[in-house]
């Protein structure tokens, strides 16, 4: 399997399996007797997940049972299954082709645990909110439970935690480096990104006799092999990117006279541009074959052992890994674990628009399974009301792993299946009063945005197109979002759409037309933007636009609020303790936060997710957006609790909780200036009786008139940190989990 490969073959064109004649379920069936009223006596393939099962295409696991039973199979699931033995993973009876595994629409130690390392109680994704439903590390321990239970059926695991654990990766919860998750379950295939291709040939191949331990050539895959196979040329990761001495990385805000990270000219590498290192977006319906240069080659990344004993080859591996993530050039991987080699297929090559629109309308209940009998289930309520309009995301922002998992190329919905789908929540959601609560995706603003030619992307190895500047091959035209919000307004019932999905505002900002179409009709009273910080040192490692264009957007929104006769305001996240970010570049956000009137309500430190690049500085205190070196220039990083907690008292500045550290990190600072009362200090010198014993983690932030309050989230779409197209209980999801 190689970047070579011909065009894709289309995901619906399969000859149905011959169970398709039982029909469509009402819903996938999670009991015995739900099986027997379908008349069926087993099932052919066995989905296991992480989350209660919610059948609307907001769910990973809902689509790919959806598209395996549109493909013939009868598909059962279990949700949430009771792990601390085999039996209830025999609920449904041994599966005739094969049994998927997904920890569910966030990885399992995201959703169970604090940036702090702490027990979260609750879970979006269960009923009533409850938390410890699911096992820790779930994938690895759901495949041990259908081992016992069933140990010769073949396992094929797949989700936003199987994806982004597919090779030696760092693990925020243990400190170390842990191996690929293929080692660890023991499965036969793991599948990552957006699996529908690739889970629709397993089901085929699988149907047709061919064990999924032997398909070795499907996109999106990764299996355990003895070692590379003859006939394939061999390409060390240290021929590409050497590691050696560190050079700095460029300053994109050293020209721009504003620090907004729009210094044209500039390669992701710090060198001049040129025309093999444009965009990385390709056009909405592309379905052309990849370059045909690299066949027959797979890059050695260095070992399990390498990475583990040596933080610069990690960061090293982790740069190589995410050069090689371009469907149209992409090469595959290889990395050793012991005696045994780790073998990673290149990406998925993205759906169509036609495809995307025959997934979203496969015949989904757009309900939770009706065993939960009316429980309210959080993720549920948030998005039982919103659209899904594309996939993907070409921001690279390094400490979201969306990218990683869903691909740099934006796949799009035609509007005419999304007005449909409207449609849909309109005649068959409970309780919809006329609101859609947001068209959106990874993104809120890359609907149909582009490389403007398709063979530059395909040779693109760019690890963002909008940074350290737009890059001159993306088509910014939002003209066609535009199209589809007025058209969806016009839907009968419709009285308001409101954008809940995170705006990139530096894309915006070039298209004033769509701020005024967003602001006038779309803006509930707030909106939600991330600047992240506005320290040109953080920015550089988030590969986020500097404040100026914050500025230059809040201008055009407060301009486009006051034409419309509205009163709006926007809620920017920040994030605390990001590799790169010392005190004094936390204590300025936090005379900015002052300056400016706001007030944070929560705030989340910086949680190292899997295979993210902000997890690889963080590990190694090295910066992989450049060629890794050993020696020289080093990225700042807060690892102690201590310093994470006072970069998080700097967002909250306001608490009194936290200003007897404020005070001691001032003085450290020699800032002893901003301590005392005046609108120009930024703690006073008192302490009101009874406050500064804690944390200052809590507390209320005030809510005055004009005064806007921050939900500052990291990884906020890839809920701290992992995402997929779905979203979590807040908005779009960290940690979600596409197919």
């Amino acid at each position: 399997m190689t970047a070579a490969d011909s065009s894709p073959r289309p995901l619906f064109s399969w000859r149905k399996y011959w169970a398709h004649r039982f029909g469509v379920a009402p819903v996938l069936p999670m009991t015995r007797a739900e099986m027997e009223a379908l008349g069926w006596d087993a099932c052919d393939i066995l989905l296991v997940s992480g989350d209660a099962y919610v059948d609307h295409p907001s769910f990973g696991m809902a689509i790919v049972g959806r598209l395996l039973e549109a493909q013939g199979f009868r598909v059962g699931l279990l949700a949430q299954p009771d792990w601390t033995s085999a039996t209830p993973f025999k609920t449904l009876g041994r599966p005739t082709l094969f049994i998927g595994i997904t920890a569910g629409n966030m990885d399992s130690m995201v959703n169970r645990y604090t940036a702090d390392r702490r027990l979260r109680h609750n879970d979006s994704y269960t009923p009533g909110d409850e938390g410890g439903r699911r096992p820790d590390r779930a994938v690895t321990v759901y495949a041990q439970r259908c081992r016992e239970a069933f140990k010769d059926v073949p396992l094929v695991i797949g989700g936003i935690e199987a994806s982004l654990r597919r090779v030696a990766h760092y693990d925020y919860w243990s400190d170390t480096v842990r191996r690929s998750v293929l080692l660890d379950s023991r499965a036969d295939l793991l599948v990552f990104g957006n699996g529908e291709r690739a889970i629709a040939e397993i089901a085929h191949r699988a149907a047709r006799g061919e064990h999924p331990r032997a398909m070795t050539d499907i996109r999106g895959t990764a299996l355990v092999r003895d070692g590379v196979p003859e006939g394939w040329a061999v390409k060390d990761s240290g021929t590409i990117d050497t590691p050696g001495p560190v050079q700095a990385p460029p300053n994109p805000y050293a020209d721009s006279g504003d620090r907004d990270g729009r210094a044209p000219g500039l390669c992701q590498d710090g060198g001049p541009a040129t025309p093999a290192e444009p965009a990385a977006a390709p056009r909405p319906d592309e379905t052309r074959a990849p370059d045909t240069g690299n066949r027959g080659t797979v890059v050695r990344l260095p070992s399990y052992e390498a990475v583990k004993a040596d933080p610069v080859l990690y960061a090293h591996a982790s740069r190589v890994l995410h050069l090689e993530s371009n469907p149209g050039n992409a090469r595959a991987l290889v990395q050793a674990h012991g005696d045994k080699v780790v073998w990673i297929n290149p990406p998925p090559i993205p759906l169509t628009t036609a495809e995307m629109d025959a997934v979203y309308d496969l015949p989904f209940a757009r309900a939770p399974h009706p065993a939960y009998d009316g429980q309210r289930i959080p993720a549920w309520e948030m998005i039982r009301f919103s659209v899904t309009i594309m996939r993907g995301c070409f921001g690279g922002c390094t400490f979201c792993s969306i990218t990683e998992h869903e691909g740099r190329v934006i796949q799009n919905r035609s509007q005419g299946s999304i007005l449909s789908e409207i449609e849909r929540v309109r005649d068959k959601t409970e309780g919809f009063t006329g609101v859609i609560s947001d068209l959106g995706g990874p993104t809120a603003n890359m609907y149909r945005l582009a490389c403007k030619d398709p063979a530059i992307q395909r040779v693109c190895r760019r690890l963002s197109c909008v940074y350290p500047a737009i890059c001159k091959s993306l088509n910014t035209d939002h003209s066609a979002l535009v199209a589809l919000y007025r058209a969806a307004r016009t839907v009968p019932g419709v009285k308001k759409i409101t954008i809940a999905s995170g705006l990139r505002y530096d894309l915006a900002v070039h298209a004033p037309a769509y701020v005024k179409e967003l602001v006038t009709h779309h803006v509930g009273g707030y909106l939600k933007i991330a600047p992240e910080h506005t320290e040109p040192g953080p920015l550089s490692r988030m590969m986020k636009p500097g404040i100026g264009t914050y500025d230059r957007f809040k201008a055009l929104f407060d301009r486009f609020s006051r034409d419309a006769g509205k009163e709006q305001y926007l809620i920017p996240y920040f994030i605390a303790a990001h590799p790169g970010t010392t005190d004094a570049d936390m204590m300025n956000l936090a005379l900015w936060l002052k300056a400016n009137g706001f007030r944070a309500d929560q705030v989340q430190a910086f949680l190292p997710s899997p295979m993210a690049l902000a997890t690889a500085m963080y590990h190694s205190g090295r910066n992989p957006l450049a060629p890794v070196r050993r020696q020289g220039e080093a990225v700042v990083v807060a690892r102690g609790l201590r310093q994470r907690r006072l970069h998080k008292a700097f967002l909250r500045y306001h608490d009194p909780e936290n200003w007897p550290l404020l005070r001691e990190a001032l003085k450290a600072l020699g800032r002893a200036d901003l301590i005392g009362p005046g609108k120009r200090r930024l703690v006073p010198a008192g302490q009101p009786p009874g406050t500064g014993r804690g944390g200052g983690e809590g507390g209320r932030a005030g809510r005055k008139k004009g005064r806007q309050v921050i939900l500052t989230q990291h990884a906020r779409d890839h809920a701290a940190s992992v995402r997929s197209p779905r979203r979590t209980a807040r908005g779009r999801g960290p940690g979600t989990n596409r197919p």
